[in-house]
């Protein structure tokens, strides 16, 4: 019997592949269960393949799996795209007869045929309710909770009437009747919920973002909607302004990362959230925000790039963006998200160092990790630390750009007594007024750069996986750190010797921590879902590191199974 199960649904745009995925994942969330879900839609309004897939284990996830144990096919294109990952010991349940699939025999598959387009348009002349028939068909052959599922799906639609309640369950168990009534079970896998105390939350990477930002205190975003940053503006129009804030959407990018330098000039906690194509856009004001020291948050979800790209795909290719883009020199910071907790927590943290240092902060997420949806400890709100600017006290002749040992200046609000100066993108004085000579150009630039002279000893966000040396050391930004995490796991129940490295911050490269890493292992690898091997070539200028580089740049995000099979060849 399977006690971790990778189940896969596919179909096309508009069919309910997502709904469906999405309400097998939280009904069994709900059951106790620990799950772990990844999708992919296409960029078209309608039409086109759209998967889900969700990882369930009465144990706790590193990551979305290598491949799935059980395929769920609505449609013929989602089978043949899909047709090749089926091995034996995996499970197809397919949509037939009355459908388009007709799969041929594949050795040590099994194959459930069910249905799904019969049941709901001739038998319950329901045509749109071929998802519920399929949820109901899984459910009964796989053993998920039944009685959470139907309460999710009361809550889902009674606000569109009892009638539309009545024909959804209905849906459901006949998709599971047909099971009971036809099909004989000859596959290992049963879901098995759990009795769990764990006080939870479920919650995909773009909400987490949200909570963060409303944890943090932030009262101001301002976004152009961009695939795939957009659901970060959703939710927090949906709970920022109950917190007495205030979300815009402006007319584009530019526009957007303006209203939030305003904002932070006034006061206000503000951030904005976008894609690779939008802070291409932001960087002229990204500079701006630099130099006028206001602190700023900006969530970049990264996506396929260049250009328009890949706008439903993940890389980790916006990297050299967020920590070269803009002209002159100016600082940032760049933190790394990894899973839906570091979503969470970094979005606090990227508001905290904007605050302290008086800069912006970017968190890079991705397609993949904004869309993922993962159960989660509730956090203990009070628990959290929360850091201000630091405010002018009203005494003295103010300058708000004071030379001082820390780089770091108070800033006044305005109408504050004594505190009026121009946030000014032109070269200054302490004073703020303009001034073009080399010295204060030297000063000033010096000033904005000491502020995070020694930031990985202030803020320390890395991680070591190991003990003493090794043959073998990973280090891993981003998404990818979850399937690392897997692979060195199984990797250590084999009996090589690994370690991994995962920092939190990315940019400034903390080349404390790297290097001290680097001297343990005899070799260092770095995986990346981009083309150019990013961080490693910041690693590599930066703290002088010899590294073998690993790369995918499909717009799909690394399995374990890739990450163990390289760390054997590298052995």
């Amino acid at each position: 019997m399977a006690k971790d199960i990778v189940v896969r649904i596919g179909g096309e745009g508009g069919e309910g592949v997502i709904s469906t995925g999405d309400m097998l994942a939280r009904s069994s969330a709900r059951a106790g269960l620990e799950v772990l879900t990844s999708k992919t839609f296409p960029a078209e309004i309608k039409g086109g393949y759209a998967m889900y897939q969700f990882r369930v284990s009465a144990e706790k996830i590193l990551s979305h799996g290598d491949t799935f144990n059980i395929f769920v096919a609505f449609n013929k294109e989602a089978y043949e795209v899909n047709k090749g990952q089926l091995r034996p010991g995996t499970v197809l349940v397919y949509d037939g007869p009355g459908g388009d699939i007709e799969p041929e025999p594949i050795e040590g598959v099994i194959q459930y045929q069910v249905p799904m387009t019969r049941i709901s348009k001739v038998d319950l002349g329901s045509p749109i309710s071929k998802n519920m028939v399929a949820l109901g068909a899984v459910v009964e052959l796989f053993s998920f909770p039944m009685e959470s599922l139907k309460e999710l799906v009361r809550n889902k639609f009674k606000r569109k009437g009892e009638d539309v309640v009545n024909v959804n369950i209905k849906a459901l168990d006949s998709g599971a009747e047909y099971v009971r009534s036809n099909i004989r079970k000859t596959d290992i896998f049963y879901v098995q919920p759990q009795k769990s105390g764990q006080d939870s939350i479920i919650l995909s990477g773009n909400e987490a973002i949200g909570l963060g930002a409303l944890v943090a205190g932030c009262s101001f975003f301002s976004c152009y909607p961009i695939t795939p940053a957009t659901e970060i503006a959703n939710w927090l129009a949906k709970y920022l302004p109950k917190a007495n804030g205030v979300v815009v959407q402006a007319e584009d990018e530019i526009a957007s990362l303006g209203h939030v330098i305003g904002a932070s000039y006034a006061g206000a906690k503000a951030m904005t959230g976008t894609s690779g194509p939008g802070l291409d856009l932001m960087t002229e004001l990204l500079g701006f925000a630099s130099m006028a020291e206001l602190p700023i948050v900006i969530a970049n979800v990264q996506r396929g790039g260049p250009s328009t790209g890949l706008p439903t795909k993940s890389e980790q290719s916006d990297l050299f963006l967020a920590a070269r883009g803009g002209h002159g020199d100016f600082p940032r910071i760049v933190l790394a998200a990894a899973t839906i907790e570091d979503c969470f927590y970094l979005t606090i943290d990227a508001f905290n160092l904007a605050e302290k240092y008086q800069m912006p902060v970017i968190i890079l997420s991705d397609g993949s990790l904004a869309f993922r949806t993962e159960k989660i400890s509730r956090p203990d709100i009070s628990k959290i630390n929360i850091v201000n600017r630091e405010i002018y006290s009203g005494d003295g002749g103010y300058q708000r750009y004071e030379v001082t040992d820390s780089g770091i200046s108070p800033m006044s609000l305005p109408g504050q007594s004594g505190g009026r100066y121009i946030a000014t993108g032109l070269e200054h004085s302490e004073t703020a007024a303009p001034k073009y000579s080399d010295e204060y150009h030297t000063r000033m630039t010096e000033k904005r750069f000491k502020k995070i002279a020694n930031i990985e000893d202030e803020y320390s966000a890395s991680e070591w996986d190991g003990n003493g040396s090794a043959d073998v050391g990973i280090i891993s930004w981003g998404l990818t750190q979850c399937s690392v995490r897997e692979a060195v796991k199984r990797c250590r129940v084999a009996g090589l010797s690994v370690s991994a490295l995962y920092p939190k911050l990315v940019f400034p490269v903390p080349v404390k921590a790297i290097r001290r890493f680097a001297s343990t292992v005899k070799k260092v690898l770095i995986p990346e879902v981009n083309y150019q091997g990013q961080f490693a070539e910041l690693i590599t200028a930066h703290a002088g590191i010899k590294l073998i580089r690993y790369n995918i740049y499909g717009g799909e995000t690394f399995t374990p199974d890739q990450i163990e099979s390289k760390i054997k060849e590298v052995i």
